[in-house]
């Protein structure tokens, strides 16, 4: 008897590694972090088992197979790929914003090295990111995660098939633009009134090279403007990522 208590308690564990594994390794807080891969594996195998033995989950079956555990795996990482897709879009917002004023401001020829990726990123899109992992541990958004991650459990446990609302999936990603764009409206807007100034100055003095003064002018204004939205941009993360605890919340509420 305890062994097919200990075999049943071994299998619901891998099921919600298999789906906690989605969430965070698809999302880019592991990634920002650059843990080991030793120690997140051996993270999310603790946090799963504490998750078990704490929900009292069990399989909706008794006896289990090879084919069986294949199908459930596949439940639970398409469970855990929509939850991920969440902390994907909240993250990804900052990058689109910044991916736009960098385009506004020049920076488009000029990229770093994204400590998440190891690709190449937009300037200000990667500090964006990177600001918004900070501000997402600061409002202790780690702790909302792991009770989110709780509350999937407990409306769908493991081995029981999402119900999933494209729909819902089609407005988080819609957010994602919205997002960003608010992110770096203030700068959008005044570097759009220079280029309409200078477009306006190149007409009157077409002997002059306008690209070599809006340039640097664009890159300084546009930095200087963002800093001064510095104050308004810490807000909207929050609002950003409670969005994304109110799309689980409508995910999981549908099933």
């Amino acid at each position: 008897m305890d062994a097919i208590l200990n075999i049943s308690f071994i299998v619901t564990a891998f099921l919600v590694f298999v789906r906690l594994s989605a969430v965070l390794l698809l999302s880019p807080l592991f990634s920002i972090l650059k843990l080991p891969i030793h120690f997140r594996v051996f993270l999310m195998l603790f946090l799963s088992m504490i998750m078990v033995s704490s929900l009292n989950l069990v399989l909706p079956v008794k006896t289990i197979s090879v084919a069986t555990l294949i199908y459930y795996s596949l439940l639970e990482l398409m469970a855990g790929a929509a939850l991920a897709f969440g902390v994907f879009c909240a993250f990804a917002a900052f990058s689109f914003g910044g991916r736009i004023l960098d385009f506004q401001m020049g920076f488009g020829v000029a990229s770093l090295i994204d400590p998440g990726t190891n690709t190449q990123a937009p300037l200000i899109g990667t500090f964006l990111s990177m600001l918004a992992v900070m501000v997402f541990f600061l409002v202790d958004g780690h702790h909302m995660l792991i009770r989110g991650f709780a509350y999937s459990l407990q409306q769908v446990p493991p081995g029981h098939m999402l119900a999933l609302d494209m729909n819902l999936l089609v407005k988080q990603f819609g957010l994602m633009f919205v997002f960003g764009l608010m992110s770096v409206a203030p700068a959008v807007f005044v570097i759009l009134l220079i280029d309409v100034v200078v477009g306006v100055a190149a007409r009157t003095m077409p002997q002059v090279n306008m690209f070599i003064v809006m340039l640097p002018l664009k890159i300084f204004v546009g930095l200087f403007v963002l800093m001064l939205s510095l104050e308004f941009i810490l807000p909207l993360m929050k609002n950003v990522f409670f969005s994304l605890f109110d799309y689980w919340d409508e995910l999981y509420s549908v099933t």
